[in-house]
């Protein structure tokens, strides 16, 4: 043993003399914090796998649900098609295969009453501290509910809180904004009082949650213009899946799932493999269809031509073409250039343009936050996400008994959720079958380099991502978004071995 090593065993040992008398709460073998899609799909697989075993999910919110229970503005919905964003454990069996919040929040509320996860979900309980002590085995979280704190520990920790803030989204510092007479609101806080029958509305933004508003605004609106600083690509897809339905008709919905699902994951690689590998072909095919789908003449240069390529940022989804539709319509259409300031009735554009608006929708994006916006800290020592690598993309290099979620930006969230709670189950199988206590990732790869965990282009992301932890430059460091692969690693794949480490908690001196 080094002086390092015995430093930081006299370290460890100090520290939790210091909490030994505190009082704890509760005690369970696996504590997860969020009860969203990916909260309650984790709880599944643990609970199915180990009957036995105790969890908990901290939820900081009071309802199950995380992003489909928090967004509620107009038209709210899937960007992926639900064969995939629904969990491999629970076929999808309503015929819109695009589905609206709604429909996905009772979808995700309905899987955690049958099963009866919703009895193991702490409301209000928002986690602030976790820290996890080598002497004891045992991670203790420090959450805080109507202003009380709490303590309880766990065996092992879950974090499926998404990445992005839920108290508040993006809105850049508008020139003039406190002058304008109407309302301005962000979708992340739409009022449920919020009334846009008849009005003029502009929508400042151009990514999914713009393209997602303008179409349902439109029907009741007198008009809604999407103003664009710059293009984004849309691509159209029937809302129902035709062969979907039919093949549940035929097989019925549990033996028909996972030909969809990897039907759907098959089309939807091939799509981001050719966007990659040959973009002005997949720019082409885009740029056509939008064609197609708008008036003759349509400037679809200006406004439906990005100057990135396809996949640098996430491809934006239209149901059945609606946003298209409403623009043929008359009842929506799209203004390409830059804000110079707020006006009273509007807004003033660069170009000279003004915009009359009744209502503005600020869709200008989300702010990220990292695990919840929790600290984590091992034996009293605080983790430094920046400076920490993770592992398999799911685990953090030097944190024992430590999982997270992060989903695919190329592909449905839940494909990599169910994967990551699969390999969480296989680690908890191989501590229970050989008699450890822990499981950590430890990197002895000298040649390993430092890389953003998200390589994507999105504004919501480039503002952020330095805050977050870091992937790294080859496996089993770097966050894969190819989900065969992710497949055969965390399904299929060795537990052990490599950068993984398994051992007994130190015994009493």
């Amino acid at each position: 043993m080094t002086a390092a090593d015995e430093h930081a065993d006299e370290h460890a040992d100090e520290h939790a003399d210091e909490h030994a008398d505190e009082h704890v709460d509760e005690h369970v073998d696996v504590l997860i914090v969020g009860a969203g899609l990916s909260g309650v799909g984790a709880a599944h697989h643990i609970q199915s796998a180990f009957p036995g075993r105790t969890y908990t999910i901290l939820e900081a919110r009071d309802t199950i649900g995380g992003t489909w229970d928090l967004f509620r503005y107009p038209g709210v919905r899937s960007d992926s098609d639900m064969h995939t964003l629904g969990y491999r454990f629970r076929p999808w069996r309503q015929a819109k295969a695009i589905a609206d919040g709604p429909a996905i929040l009772d979808y995700i509320r309905d899987t955690a009453a049958e099963a009866g996860i919703d009895r193991y979900v702490r409301f209000g309980h928002r986690v602030t501290r976790a820290e996890w002590s080598t002497r004891d085995a045992r991670w203790t979280v420090d959450a805080v509910r109507d202003g009380r704190p709490l303590r309880l520990t766990g065996r092992f920790l879950y974090v499926c809180t998404g990445y992005y803030h839920y108290d508040a989204g993006h809105t850049p510092d508008f020139p003039g904004i406190e002058r304008f007479g109407g309302t301005v609101v962000h979708p992340q806080q739409w009022p449920a009082d919020l009334d846009h029958t008849g009005k003029k509305v502009v929508v400042i933004g151009s990514g999914a949650t713009a393209v997602t508003l303008v179409p349902a605004l439109a029907e009741s609106a007198a008009h809604v213009t999407m103003l664009q600083r710059s293009p984004t690509y849309i691509a159209s897809r029937p809302a129902e899946d035709r062969l979907a339905n039919r093949l549940r008709d035929l097989l019925g919905a549990r033996r028909s799932y996972p030909v969809i699902r990897w039907k759907n994951v098959t089309l939807g690689t091939l799509l981001y493999r050719l966007s990659r590998r040959r973009p002005e072909v997949v720019k082409s095919l885009l740029r056509k269809a939008a064609i197609r789908q708008l008036p003759p003449g349509y400037d679809v240069g200006t406004h439906f031509s990005p100057r990135y390529q396809p996949w640098d940022q996430r491809l934006c989804l239209a149901p059945d073409g609606d946003l298209f539709t409403a623009i043929r319509h008359g009842s929506a259409s799209v203004v390409t250039d830059r804000i110079a300031e707020f006006t009273p009735t509007g807004l003033l554009l660069e170009s000279g343009t003004a915009l009359d608006a009744d209502l503005v929708v600020t869709a200008t994006g989300l702010r990220l936050l990292a695990l919840g916006g929790m600290r984590l800290a091992v034996d009293g020592r605080e983790v430094a996400l920046p400076e920490t690598m993770t592992y398999k993309g799911m685990m953090l290099e030097g944190v024992p008994n430590f999982a997270f979620t992060v989903g695919y930006t190329n592909a449905s969230w839940t494909l990599k959720a169910d994967l990551v709670a699969e390999h969480v189950v296989r680690l908890l199988r191989r501590l229970d079958a050989r008699g450890y206590d822990q499981c950590v990732p430890a990197n002895d790869d000298a040649g390993v380099t430092l890389r953003p965990l998200l390589d994507f282009d999105s504004g919501y992301v480039l503002r952020s991502v330095h805050e977050f932890p870091k992937s790294g430059s080859r496996a089993p460091w770097r966050l894969g978004m190819n989900y065969a692969q992710d497949l055969l690693t965390l399904r299929f794949g060795r537990v052990d071995g490599g950068a993984m480490r398994f051992s007994r908690r130190p015994g009493p001196v």
